[in-house]
């Protein structure tokens, strides 16, 4: 079973929907983790909601990269440029790959504007992620 990190800054939304989704849809090959450069503290409603949506009832814990310390992993994923910037040499020698996706949270709370952002990342990681992992050689 390989592992991975997926690594944004709260840790509330991005990587949240990314670890879950590779949970829910290639947890016969891989184990996925996430964490924030500077944790939230929660997981965004919203977020759980449109993972609900397709039928993950995701229980994530918004935490730090520090609780990763001395775990090795095969891939590190940041998902925001503020994670990959911060991210902490120590996370050891899996590989390193970033997908920049817009955050979420910061969408305007306008006719449900912000269900239809974070539905439309939501598939985008699904999609990216699911190439990714599909195609992964270390």
């Amino acid at each position: 079973m390989r592992k991975i990190l997926f690594l944004c800054t709260g840790n509330s939304c991005r990587s949240q929907i990314a670890e879950a989704i590779t949970n829910k849809f290639f947890n016969q090959t891989w184990q996925a983790f996430s964490a924030g450069t500077k944790p939230a503290g929660f997981v965004h409603p919203i977020a759980l909601q449109v993972l609900a949506e397709i039928g993950i009832e995701h229980q994530g814990i918004s935490k730090s990269v520090d609780e990763f310390k001395n775990q090795e992993f095969d891939l590190i994923v940041t998902v925001c440029a503020s994670a990959a910037e911060e991210c902490p040499i120590w996370l050891g020698k899996g590989k390193r790959i970033h997908l920049d996706f817009p955050d979420p949270a910061k969408a305007a709370d306008t006719s449900g504007e912000i269900f239809a952002v974070f539905r439309k990342l939501r598939d985008d990681i699904q999609n990216q992620i699911g190439s990714l992992l599909n195609n992964f050689s270390p």
